[in-house]
């Protein structure tokens, strides 16, 4: 079963360009280059029996419950989630070290400081994979790990309900275009980074999970130092079931892990 979806893809330009987050101090503040609106079929994981996974596609989608019951507020419930994740990805892609760094929740309304990310992207570029690992682990360590194999990998789940509106979409990595890349700068207040934006190619496959729930998570490869593809992924502007109302939350965490 395939769904139309509008997504915002980049826009090649000869100059270097760049979003800007929390732009001017004001959390939630986005500053985005340009961006090209573009409809696109949406395939359903649900209806492909198997079909995808993250070993040949860099996505994988799992049934995995989790404890926590609220997202807010101190460290107890990042504990626990944390050491969550690090169970899934040991169990899913065989993780040997999880380093679970960051999360956002993202909510679907325009007062949200973090909204769902609608343009099509990857979190890092090599230098700026490269760059975050040093921030996380220190010069030495990851020097160390950098000897092996390590990967930059998110876990993403809905929150509180199940999704209905904005899901998060991937495209296929083998129906990518190296040239559909475009190196991005990201500025936040406190430091630089870079990611990767993709440009529109009616080539590209995109895929789904309908109505994932808080019980079911995605996880996705962003950077790997041996060559797993990184994955082109943005919210979908779509609707599953028009006379359901309810606002898309999720959480997005990020981890390194060593492979």
């Amino acid at each position: 079963m395939t769904q139309i979806a509008t997504v915002n893809y980049l826009v090649h330009k000869a100059e270097r360009q760049a979003f800007e987050l929390d732009a001017g101090g004001i959390t939630g503040n986005l500053i985005s280059p340009e961006l090209a609106p573009t409809q696109v079929r949406v395939a359903d994981v649900r209806a492909m029996a198997g079909a995808t996974g993250f070993a040949n596609d860099s996505v994988g989608f799992a049934n995995f419950p989790t404890q926590v019951r609220s997202y807010e507020g101190g460290r107890d419930w990042q504990q626990t989630y944390d050491a969550e994740i690090s169970q899934l990805l040991t169990q899913e892609i065989g993780a040997k070290d999880v380093v679970v760094f960051d999360h956002t929740v993202r909510v679907d309304r325009a007062d949200a400081g973090r909204k769902p990310a609608r343009n099509v992207h990857s979190d890092y570029s090599q230098h700026g994979a490269e760059q975050r690992l040093i921030d996380i682990l220190g010069a030495e360590q990851a020097a160390i790990w950098a000897k092996g194999r390590y990967a930059f990998v998110n876990v993403w789940r809905p929150v509180g309900a199940p999704i209905n509106s904005a899901p998060l979409g991937f495209i296929l990595p083998s129906s990518v275009m190296a040239e559909d890349w475009i190196l991005i700068d990201l500025i936040y207040p406190d430091r630089m980074g870079q990611i990767m934006g993709v440009a529109a190619n009616a080539d590209h496959q995109w895929i789904y999970m309908s109505t994932m729930t808080p019980d079911e998570v995605a996880y996705f490869n962003i950077y790997d130092n041996q060559g797993r593809a990184s994955i082109g992924h943005s919210a979908l502007d779509m609707i599953e079931n028009p006379d359901v109302h309810t606002i898309r939350r999720s959480i997005e965490s990020r981890t390194v892990v060593r492979l």
